[in-house]
């Protein structure tokens, strides 16, 4: 494996990062994309391995184009392609403008598009390789001030399946996981005990995840030990997507007998 090339976008910090570890763990060498400049080169030079620092906007198809190029230049091939980096505006739809809608809708869907676009090509010529996508359980679920950022996600699911089917003829898996609520610097900032209360009562596992957990998952879809998946959503959420209404009186009402 050690020959093997990832491409991380949106991996300066967060899941990105975490993933980005867990390839290295396993000797690949990694392309870590992110359009925060800074906190990529503070996060590249704290690594150790074989890695390579991308400054991109995923929405801009000849930034896309010539990272990904880079890349597959610089290392000599291209194995696995994770597509990390999305954005959000949390506010209600009518007052959701149509800017923040179109710049939600390039980074979280028009950005994978153009990645894909741009990196298949160079997998096929090695073999093939393998895409995720980061989707999240609002694809999966709908809830307040989410219209565009669930939107987004939600078509970025149908991509993954289009990419999927697509791609298969070149040796090239696709797949996409849904994050629920995981412990990540944005998830600690934006969100109150309540909201965390809330969140604790509707997932039968009772916690956050964590972005090493998410890593895990991404690094199994892109590895050979996944060679007969593709075209799946996979929920990583502690069992959030999959419950009902109850769960807290459901939970009490056990301790109790």
């Amino acid at each position: 494996m050690t020959d093997r090339v990832a491409v991380v976008t949106g991996a300066g910090r967060g899941i990105g990062l975490a993933t980005a570890k867990r390839f290295l763990a396993e000797g690949w060498r990694v392309a870590l994309l992110d359009i925060d400049l800074d906190t990529l080169t503070r996060t590249v030079g704290d690594l150790g391995g074989e890695t390579l620092a991308l400054h991109c906007d995923v929405a801009d198809a000849a930034e896309v184009r010539a990272a990904i190029g880079r890349a597959a230049a610089h290392f000599g091939r291209l194995d696995a392609l994770v597509n990390n980096a999305g954005t959000a505006v949390f506010k209600p739809m009518l007052e959701t403008t149509p800017e923040e809608w179109a710049r939600v809708m390039a980074v979280n869907l028009t950005g994978p598009f153009l990645t894909v676009q741009a990196a298949a090509p160079l997998m096929a010529e090695t073999g093939g390789g393998a895409v995720v996508n980061v989707t999240s359980i609002s694809g999966l679920r709908a809830s307040t001030l989410r219209v565009a950022y669930g939107t987004s996600k939600a078509a970025l699911a149908h991509l993954t399946k289009q990419q999927a089917v697509e791609l298969a003829g070149l040796g090239i898996r696709v797949n996409a996981v849904a994050p629920g609520p995981v412990d990540t610097a944005m998830a600690k900032a934006v969100h109150t005990p309540e909201i965390r209360a809330d969140y604790h009562d509707a997932i039968p596992l009772n916690r956050y995840g964590l972005e090493s957990e998410l890593a895990e998952v991404i690094y199994f879809l892109c590895s050979e030990a996944s060679s007969y998946i593709t075209g799946q959503v996979l929920a990583v959420d502690g069992g959030f997507e999959a419950s009902g209404i109850g769960l807290p009186t459901l939970r009490n009402a056990r301790r109790n007998l």
